[in-house]
């Protein structure tokens, strides 16, 4: 198994261009969650990804239930803003998927609900800061969880 983020809802496209590209880097898979606020043919989406999409392993699912029903992960942790627990508290597993919540918005009550709070991770910032570009979140995170496997 490898390690996957998900992205529930992106709405920007570059962002997940850039995440694409992370996710080519990393070997890690890449699950987006619909709807998407863009095609994924379009040109900012490509232009961000470059080159990297045909290296990327990416799905897309209808709802956060398809892609739970079809992934049956071990173990997810939700990213947010409102967390408590600092992103380098878990110990990751090469099969932890990393769950990213829309740019706009953050996950919602009905994702965050089915992940215990230990699980619910918190990026660390300053105080009265309110969040990272998405990219830049999933960068922190995959790069922390691919760290402690020794980057394998």
């Amino acid at each position: 198994m490898t390690l996957e983020i998900v992205l529930y809802q992106p709405e920007i496209p570059p962002n997940t261009g850039a995440v694409m590209r992370i996710a080519a880097n990393v070997g890690a898979a890449l699950s987006l969650i619909e709807p998407l606020g863009f095609e994924l043919s379009d040109t900012r989406l490509r232009r961000a990804g470059l080159d990297y999409r045909e290296y990327a392993d990416v799905r897309v699912f209808a709802n956060f239930d398809a892609w739970v029903d079809s992934t049956r992960p071990e173990r997810f942790f939700a990213f947010s803003a409102k967390a408590s627990t600092p992103h380098t508290a878990p110990c990751f597993r090469p099969s932890d998927a990393l769950v990213f919540g829309p740019e706009t918005r953050g996950l919602p009550p009905a994702v965050t609900r089915r992940v215990p709070p230990e699980r619910q991770l918190r990026i660390a910032m300053r105080p009265h800061s309110r969040s990272l570009n998405l990219a830049n979140a999933v960068a922190v995170g995959i790069y922390e969880a691919w760290r402690q496997l020794e980057f394998r």
